[in-house]
C-alpha cells in the first residue's frame, strides 16, 4: 500500500458482484494497492439490498456466478437472495483488508492528475477509478400527487420492511415487473386484500425451478469438467435465445410459449384479456415465473388496469374514478437503470459531471471509460445489461479489458488516459445500429431499457461472445493520454 493510507492506486466504488470481482481479478494481478468503498455495512450490493420475499435470481445458478469462483454447492436450479449473498460473502472473504465498508462515496473528481473521493469517513484520493455502483442500487418511486398525506405504510421491494406484518393487512402493489412477480405470490396468502396496480402487461414465461439433488451438488464438487460443461451448457442455451432479442420475428415462438402459460394458469377471460401482452415479447423484461398468475387468482387479490391519478390518506384513486382502500403501498417500481445517481456525483477532468456529460444519454466507449473523465473505468456501464443471460460475464469481460488498460497505462508511464472523442463516438454509432433491428428498439413498448430520450442505453445490442471479442481485443489507438505522469 501507498504510506499514506488515504491514498490507493485504484479506487473501486461498490462491493457488489462488479466490485468483489474487480478486487479479487486485480489481486491475483499482482494489483493489491486497491479500495473498496461501499455505502452498506457488509458486501453484496443488490443481492444484499433486495430482501423481499420471494427474491431470487431469473438467470441459471451455475451461469450466475464468477467463473473463477465457482460454487459447486448451488441448492437449487435458479437461486434465492440468500444463498446469493452467501456466495457474494464468501467470495468477498479474502478482501476484507481491502474493504471500506459504511463509506459512502458523495463525491468524486479528477483534480490535478488524481481523484479525489470525498466519502461519509472523510477524503481519499486514487490514480484510478473504478465506478462500480451498478444499475440497479438506486431504487425509484413514482410521483403520486397526495402520497406524502398517505397515513399508512409505504416502502419500495429494494428496501423491504420486515418489521411490518402484512397480516390482515389492506396491501397495494404498484408494478408488475421483475420483484413484483416475485413477491405478490409469497405475500398474496398472507394479506386480507391484494391490489395490483399494472401499467403494462408483462409477457411470463414457465420458471421450471427445482432443487438441486444431493448427488448432483456431490457431482460438481468432485467432477469440477462436469460444472463447467453445466455452465457451457447454460451460457449457450442462453445465447440462441437471444437471436429473439436481436431478430425480433423469432420472438413468435416464444410468445406461443407465454401465451399457453397464460391460458393454462387463468381461467377467467377478462383476466385473461386485461394480462395478455400487446408488444413484442423481449420488448420489456421478460420474467420468469410459475406462482405469479395463479397468485391472481385467488380471491383476495385484483388487478387494477386503470392508471393512478393520486393518493388520499387512505386510499388510491384511479382515473376510472374508483377508490381503492389501502393502508400499505409496496412500490415494485424499478430503478434509476439509465440515469444512476451516482453519475451525478463523479466530476471529470472539466469539472462537469457524468450525468452533465451524458446529457441524459449515457454514452462510454465499450461501455467502460468515458472522454472526458481521464482514468475513470465503468462496471455495467452504458450498453452493457443484457436481456437474455447473465451481466457477470459482461463484468468478467470489462475487468479483462481493465486489467489490460491498466497494463497499457504502466508501460506508457503513467498519467491521465482517457477514450479519443473519435474512439468513443464511432463506438456509440455502431451500438446505436446495432439496436436499429432488436426488439428492444422495435418491439412496441417503452422499458426501463430506454432513456428519457428514447435511446436504447442500458443493453448490449447482441451476443455476448461478440462483446468478449471487442474487449479482449485492445486497441490502444482509442486512448490518450491527457494529463502528465
Amino acid at each position: 500500500m501507498d504510506a499514506d493510507p488515504r491514498h490507493c492506486a485504484i479506487a473501486v466504488i461498490g462491493a457488489g458482484f462488479g466490485g468483489i470481482a474487480a478486487g479479487l481479478r486485480l489481486r491475483a494481478a499482482g494489483r493489491t494497492d486497491f479500495l473498496i468503498f461501499d455505502r452498506g455495512t457488509e458486501v453484496g450490493g443488490t443481492w444484499r439490498d433486495n430482501t423481499y420475499p420471494g427474491c431470487a435470481c431469473d438467470v441459471p445458478s451455475h451461469m450466475y456466478s464468477l467463473s473463477f469462483m465457482p460454487n459447486p454447492a448451488w441448492t437449487r436450479s435458479f437461486s434465492g437472495q440468500p444463498e446469493i449473498w452467501s456466495y457474494l460473502q464468501r467470495c468477498a472473504a479474502s478482501l476484507r483488508d481491502r474493504l471500506r465498508l459504511s463509506h459512502e462515496v458523495r463525491s468524486a473528481a479528477f483534480v490535478d492528475g488524481r481523484w479525489v473521493l470525498d466519502t461519509s469517513r472523510g477524503a481519499y484520493t486514487a490514480d484510478f477509478l473504478v465506478a462500480a455502483g451498478g444499475p440497479l442500487s438506486a431504487p425509484v418511486i413514482p410521483a403520486v400527487p397526495g402520497l406524502a398525506d398517505f397515513a399508512g405504510e409505504t416502502f419500495h421491494s429494494a428496501a423491504w420492511n420486515h418489521d411490518l406484518d402484512l397480516r390482515g393487512r389492506q396491501v397495494a402493489v404498484i408494478g408488475t415487473g421483475a420483484s413484483a412477480v416475485q413477491f405478490v405470490p409469497a405475500i398474496a396468502p398472507t394479506v386480507a386484500r391484494l391490489s395490483l396496480f399494472q401499467r403494462t402487461a408483462p409477457w411470463v414465461l414457465p420458471r421450471g425451478d427445482r432443487d438441486l439433488t444431493d448427488r448432483e451438488r456431490r457431482a460438481f464438487a468432485r467432477v469440477p469438467a462436469l460444472r463447467r460443461l453445466a455452465r457451457a451448457g447454460v451460457y449457450w442455451g442462453r445465447e440462441m435465445a437471444a437471436l429473439g432479442f436481436l431478430h425480433p420475428p423469432m420472438m413468435r415462438f416464444a410468445e406461443r410459449t407465454a401465451r399457453r402459460h397464460l391460458s393454462t394458469s387463468i381461467a377467467d377471460p377478462a383476466l385473461r384479456r386485461a394480462l395478455t401482452p400487446t408488444y413484442r415479447l423481449g420488448c420489456k423484461r421478460v420474467l420468469l415465473s410459475d406462482d405469479f398468475y395463479p397468485a391472481l387468482t385467488r380471491p383476495n387479490v385484483s388487478l387494477v388496469t386503470s392508471p393512478i391519478t393520486s393518493a388520499t390518506q387512505s386510499s388510491l384513486i384511479t382515473t376510472d374514478g374508483a377508490e381503492h382502500a389501502v393502508d400499505t403501498i409496496i412500490f415494485g417500481t424499478g430503478f434509476h437503470a439509465t440515469d444512476p445517481p451516482l453519475a451525478s456525483v463523479i466530476r471529470g477532468a472539466d469539472g462537469r459531471t457524468l450525468a452533465d456529460a451524458w446529457g441524459g444519454s449515457m454514452r462510454a466507449y465499450l461501455g467502460s471509460s468515458v472522454a472526458g473523465f481521464p482514468n475513470l473505468f465503468l462496471l455495467l456501464g452504458p450498453n452493457t445489461g443484457l436481456g437474455h443471460t447473465s451481466v457477470v460475464f459482461m463484468i468478467e469481460c470489462q475487468i479483462d479489458h481493465l486489467l489490460r488498460l491498466l497494463a497499457h497505462i504502466d508501460s506508457a508511464g503513467g498519467g491521465g488516459w482517457e477514450p479519443t472523442a473519435a474512439a468513443q463516438s464511432r463506438y456509440v454509432d455502431f451500438v446505436d445500429r446495432r439496436m436499429m433491428g432488436t426488439v428492444w428498439q422495435s418491439g412496441g413498448c417503452r422499458s426501463w431499457y430506454q432513456d428519457g430520450t428514447g435511446r436504447v442505453s442500458a443493453l448490449w445490442p447482441g451476443h455476448t461472445w461478440s462483446y468478449w471479442l471487442r474487449t479482449r481485443r485492445f486497441t490502444a489507438g482509442a486512448y490518450h493520454r491527457t494529463s502528465p505522469p
